[in-house]
């Protein structure tokens, strides 16, 4: 069975840009609920698809951190080209991650790190994630038992390089998060088993911003955006974008 790969969107609305950048292993499913409802908000927003994301995790290992980032720089640059001059930026997990790297990078009008890992003392979670995804995958391909365990020990297996340099992509961020002074808010789930929720607390704490936000949401688990109060993180969402100061 073939699996459906996912695309990314531009949803085109009003003159206020959002960028919404997806989760490790995931992709623009992630955050495409939220494009709708501030398309109807009045706000355009984009979502690109990082490479090897949306695809076999055959594919997933073979990419790295560094490519990620050029495909968020060139989403970012993708908005200007369209004539979006003032962009905000929305990112869930690692998604978040590099929201944060855009604002100390870009000059950008608001960041929202949703369960954005500050802290890489959850390898094991981010593999055993990496490793349900693998499974998932296969069996969406229509593979055997036999055959699915034996393709998710070669990825296991394989897949080390490309977390060592996630880790260091998280390491470096979480050691330039205070030299961010864009309006900040942050995003944590109180449910979250994949990352360490004192990653919002340092993200609070360490931003320089002088308008900043942490908002827990008490139901919810790591993919906040699809969970069980997203329509309350919709909301909260767009109450923050509205309290910026855009020139239109």
């Amino acid at each position: 069975m073939k699996v459906i790969q996912p695309k990314p969107f531009t949803f085109e609305a009003g003159p206020r840009a959002v960028l919404l950048l997806h989760g490790f292993t995931g992709h623009t499913a992630d955050v495409r609920m939220l494009g709708r409802f501030l398309e109807k908000k009045g706000y355009t927003s984009h979502a690109p698809i990082y490479r090897g994301h949306g695809a076999p995790p055959e594919e997933l290992i073979e990419t790295r951190p560094d490519q990620w980032w050029e495909d968020v720089q060139k989403a970012f640059q993708h908005l200007k080209d369209l004539g979006y001059n003032e962009i905000a930026v929305a990112g869930l997990s690692l998604g978040g991650v590099f929201s944060l790297k855009l604002a100390y990078s870009q000059n950008i009008k608001g960041v929202i790190p949703m369960c954005a890992p500050m802290f890489f003392d959850n390898e094991k979670q981010l593999t055993s994630g990496f490793q349900v995804f693998s499974k998932e995958y296969k069996q969406l391909e229509g593979k055997d038992k036999e055959t699915i365990q034996n393709e998710v020990s070669y990825l296991m297996e394989n897949s080390s390089p490309m977390f060592e340099a996630l880790g260091k992509l998280i390491t470096d961020v979480k050691s330039n998060v205070d030299t961010i002074y864009t309006p900040t808010m942050v995003v944590q789930a109180r449910q979250d088993k994949m990352i360490n929720p004192a990653s919002a607390t340092y993200i609070y704490e360490n931003v320089e911003a002088e308008q900043k936000e942490i908002k827990w949401y008490e139901e919810s688990g790591h993919v906040i955006t699809i969970d069980k109060e997203k329509e309350q993180l919709h909301e909260d969402i767009y109450q923050f974008l509205e309290s910026l100061d855009w020139a239109q």
